[in-house]
This record gives structure tokens, sequence and C-alpha cells, in this order.
């Protein structure tokens, strides 16, 4: 077996399945869930029937870089929601099966273990801390080491690229950038990328930058900031860049798994070839549909609307007994405890029927500290009646510790 799966941890919610074991939920109480970052709105219906008009396409094989169509409305979408005019879809942008298989493979593509060998070890893969796991098992299983940079409150979530040397940055192949985060809902500004790419160009590393929370914010006026887009105000090419983005959180479709890659064309060819062997092309009806998805804002609109609701509602009543403060972008908050994470989300569940993911389940130990101890994150996917009971749950739960 591959040496490298021994390295993986348990994912978050088995290991959330392992804390809850022995555990009665309080059976006068229904269960309300806002662990998993999974949309719970309706599909809109105009893509459930451009998905069932695809479906005269499944008698032939797709093709791993998608049909043209495909390619031009994400590309015309970039240029609208970002202003990228210049896109090429033929070379620039690649479908993908949903964010999470593309990351993963994205980094067995650029990851070489024998280039650093010279520099004194394997080579480094940085991710933020707390983190979306797909980035550490895609790190150790393309043979690479990790060095995570703690998000903090304290330092506003931002990235402390000091506390790597100088010796592991030139290591460093590849870093991961969440925008906005997960879980933190932290979003980077053009300083923040400016600072990044200065990094990239000194250290030669390649940038993934995973943007698939990117259209869930709160002010119409003022989108999260994308990387492609940061590349072209700062009058950059995207050499070293590329972007993932998914219709799962945007349009209410994770069943769909789709979503796309773009940026530096010479990546995408080589992510294409390994995507060629890998298997990776995407079901033709969910073409279909995720044309329709792309070419449509007023459904976005009205889901960001939703959301804000909810964050409106819920967020003043959790202020007061866990701190709970609007996150810049994003559909969870990031609360601290008054008990250990662990012992927190158990409690919770057993006295109030709510189910929310301790923090420590999504970082690691790093600079000597857990930066998700002491932390849950809640994801507000339920409807707004379900995510005001449990915001009142919490309140009468923290008030009796």
């Amino acid at each position: 077996m591959n040496p490298n799966l021994a390295r993986l941890h348990p994912y978050p919610f088995e290991k959330l399945r392992q804390l809850f074991a022995g555990v009665t939920p309080n059976p006068r109480l229904h269960e309300i869930r806002l662990s998993i970052g999974e949309p719970q709105h309706a599909t809109p219906t105009f893509i459930k029937e451009a998905l069932t008009a695809g479906l005269g396409g499944l008698s032939n094989y797709p093709t791993t870089l998608g049909i043209p169509g495909l390619r031009r409305a994400i590309a015309d979408w970039l240029e609208r929601r970002y202003a990228l005019a210049d896109i090429d879809p033929e070379t620039q942008v690649i479908p993908i099966n949903g964010s999470r298989e593309a990351l993963f493979a994205f980094a067995q593509t650029v990851i070489d273990p024998s280039a650093s060998l010279a520099l004194g070890g394997a080579p480094l893969v940085v991710s933020p801390n707390p983190f979306y796991q797909i980035y550490e098992g895609a790190a150790y299983l393309a043979g690479g080491d990790l060095r995570f940079l703690n998000t903090l409150p304290e330092n506003g979530f931002a990235f402390d690229y000091d506390s790597l040397s100088d010796e592991e940055w030139r290591r460093v192949q590849l870093f991961f950038v969440c925008s906005p985060g997960n879980p933190t809902g932290k979003t980077l500004d053009l300083d923040d990328w400016k600072k990044l790419f200065a990094l990239s160009d000194r250290y030669g590393f390649v940038i993934a930058s995973d943007e698939c929370y990117s259209e869930i914010f709160f002010d119409e006026a003022q989108p999260p900031l994308g990387g492609l887009q940061a590349a072209r105000q700062l009058g950059r090419n995207f050499d070293r860049l590329v972007m993932f983005s998914s219709l799962s959180k945007r349009s209410n479709v994770p069943g769909m798994r789709s979503g796309f890659v773009a940026g530096d064309a010479g990546l995408l060819k080589q992510f294409l070839l390994y995507r060629t062997y890998h298997g990776s092309a995407m079901n033709p009806a969910v073409q279909t549909a995720s044309i329709a998805a792309w070419k449509e804002e007023t459904h976005v609109v009205a889901n960001r609307r939703l959301y804000r609701e909810k964050f409106e509602a819920v967020t003043p009543r959790l202020a007061g007994v866990l701190g709970a403060t609007m996150p810049d972008a994003s559909f969870y908050l990031w609360v601290r405890t008054p008990l250990t994470d662990t012992e927190f989300a158990r409690a919770l569940v057993a006295d109030y029927n709510v189910v929310v993911l301790p923090g420590s389940f999504l970082a690691r130990e790093a600079q000597g500290v857990n930066p998700g101890a002491g932390f849950v994150r809640i994801a507000l996917v339920a409807p707004i009646a379900e995510c005001l009971e449990a915001a009142d749950r919490m309140q009468q739960f923290v008030s009796k510790l």
C-alpha cells in the first residue's frame, strides 16, 4: 500500500461520529445539524430542467476538456464577475467535477518529490490552519510535507509568513489559499495578494486559490476579490497561479459536482494531461446544466439574500454568549467556546440536539498551538427557522454552564 496513506487523519466528520459515540441526543428536541457545509437551499428549477434536457448526451463519452460551450460560459462568467476579459476558454479553463477532486488532483500534478532533495528534504506544501482537509491529503499523497500558517483572530486571521524560515520557503512548491476562508470566512484583500505574489516570485511556488465560497457574501457592492482578479489589478499575468471555483454553494447543486479551474495556461496544459489519465470527464448532462447555471445570476443574488437574512438574525443572538461576529464572507460562524471545543459539541448535542463541528478537528498543531482548539464551526445552511431555533438552544445551553 502507498505508505503515505498512514499519514492521513480521519476526516472531521468521522472524528465527530467517534466523539458522539455513547451520547444520546435530547429526545424531546429534533436534531438541527449545523456541522457540515452542505447547502440546503432549493436547487433552482431551471437547472434541473437543463440537467434533464442534457440526458441525450449520455450515449457519448465526454471529453476531459468538456464541451466548448461550457468553457465559454465559464470564461464569460469570469469576465462578468472579475473583469477578466482576456481569459482564453481553450487554454485557461478546465471544467472539473467539483473543487474537492480537482484540488487533490492538482497537487499530484505540480509536486515534484525529487526537486527539493538537494535543499534538505521533501517538497513543502503550505496550508492555512485551520483548513479544508483535502489540502493535507493532497500534499501527503503527492509525496510532500506540510507547513501550516496559523490564522488567528488576534491578527485578523492573516497569514504569518515569518513563521517559515528561508530554508523552508525554498522548498515550497505549492501554496493553498482559501478565500473566503473555511472556516473563518476571511477574505484576502489586494495587499494580501500582493505579499503572496511577491513570495511566489521570489521562491517560484505555485498558488492554488480555492474560491468555492466566493459568491456567498453580504454586500452586493463589495464582492470578495479573486486571485486572478488581484493579479490583473496588480498588472500581473497568471504565472504560477490557478483558481478553483464551484457551482455547489453558488447555485445549491453540490450533488452535480461541477466547477472549474482557471489561470496559468502552462500549468493547466499539464493538469489536463494528468486528468486525461485520471478519468475526470464531466457527465454530459451536468455540463448542459452547468452552462445554464453559469449564465444566470438572479438565483445567485437570491441565494445570497437568504444567507444574509440568516446571518443578520442569528449573529446578534450568539454575540452575547459566544462572541459571534459576521465573517467577511462564506456561510460559517467561527466562535469561541466556554468549554473545550469537543466538550462543547458533545454536551450541546446531548442536551439540546444541535450538531456543530469542533474547530480542533479542522486544524493541526503548529508553532505550539492548535488554532482551531476552543472554537466551533457553525454552518448556517439550514432554513432560517431552524437556524434561529438552534441559536436559541445555544443561548440556553451556554447560560446554564
